[in-house]
């Protein structure tokens, strides 16, 4: 069984509320992401006290309410599907508060988690602050909806941004890593990746490689899956007739993407 790759499960923890995926760093390699995926039905809610962690919350599919204790959001969630491919709200909340989300509909959730220690504000991120771009040529097409990007400092660690490839196309490609501190050229960044496909039943195939094969995994990932990048090269391939979207949480000692292509692929960006 692949140590990277995490089926989703339906952990029904009180009345309306299902964990599908929870990734800590207690039960899986990364060190610097945490992450989980929740279902809530209408009027369920789901709270958490954090610790040294910072957490965007993200409204992935349906209507949530969201407070802090102190600030409340209402009605976030613009779409019934990710493959409306329209960019959704999020929440951020920093380390050391209390958060509860309610679902004002039928609602998948995204819990985005790295390591923090100085308290920053909550900040409702809305689908209208998401930095939207087209990325790639050829078969290497994909849309991008940055949520929380490096350039924006809401917050202390985490980079969180959803992409979409389509059909027959390649994303994370040509294969990059960010696995070490060696600024500028390159930033130690660990990442997750949530996937779905459109129709469900499809699949895309994901490899993780380091440069000295210590890890060197080829997934068939499917929907609900989530694939964990401790380090190395990590593309995604999509199959004839299937969209692909996933969710990135990248996070690392220092909050900035430097990436480092495969030499021996890097070719391709000159075609």
């Amino acid at each position: 069984m692949s140590k990277l790759l995490r089926k989703p499960e339906q952990n029904e923890v009180s009345q309306g509320v299902t964990i599908v995926q929870d990734v800590t760093t207690e039960n899986s390699p990364l060190e610097y992401v945490g992450f989980k995926i929740v279902d809530l039905a209408p009027g369920a809610k789901y709270s958490e006290v954090l610790g040294k962690q910072e957490c965007c919350i993200v409204a992935v599919t349906g209507k949530i309410n969201v407070t802090d204790g102190e600030e409340v959001f209402e009605n976030l969630g613009t779409r019934e599907s990710v493959f409306e491919k329209v960019p959704t709200d999020s929440v951020y909340v920093s380390n050391d508060r209390r958060f509860e989300v309610e679902g004002v509909s039928q609602a998948r959730v995204a819990l985005c988690y790295s390591p923090s220690q100085k308290q920053l504000p909550t900040r409702l991120i809305k689908a209208s602050d998401n930095g939207v771009e087209n990325r790639g040529i050829l078969s290497n097409k994909r849309l991008v909806h940055n949520i929380l990007p490096d350039s924006d400092p809401t917050a202390n660690s985490l980079l969180v941004v959803e992409v979409f490839t389509e059909s027959g196309n390649w994303s994370s490609y040509p294969p990059h890593k960010h696995d070490r501190d060696n600024l500028p050229e390159e930033s130690f960044l660990e990442e997750s990746y949530y996937h779905e496909m459109n129709p469900p039943q499809g699949f895309v195939f994901q490899r993780v490689y380091t440069d000295d094969r210590s890890i060197d995994e080829t997934m068939t990932v499917e929907k609900g899956d989530v694939v964990l990048v401790p380090a190395g090269y990590h593309p995604v391939g999509v199959p004839d007739g299937y969209t692909s979207y996933y969710l990135n949480v990248m996070a690392g000692p220092t909050r900035i993407w430097k990436f480092y292509n495969d030499p021996a692929h890097e070719w391709i960006l000159k075609r």
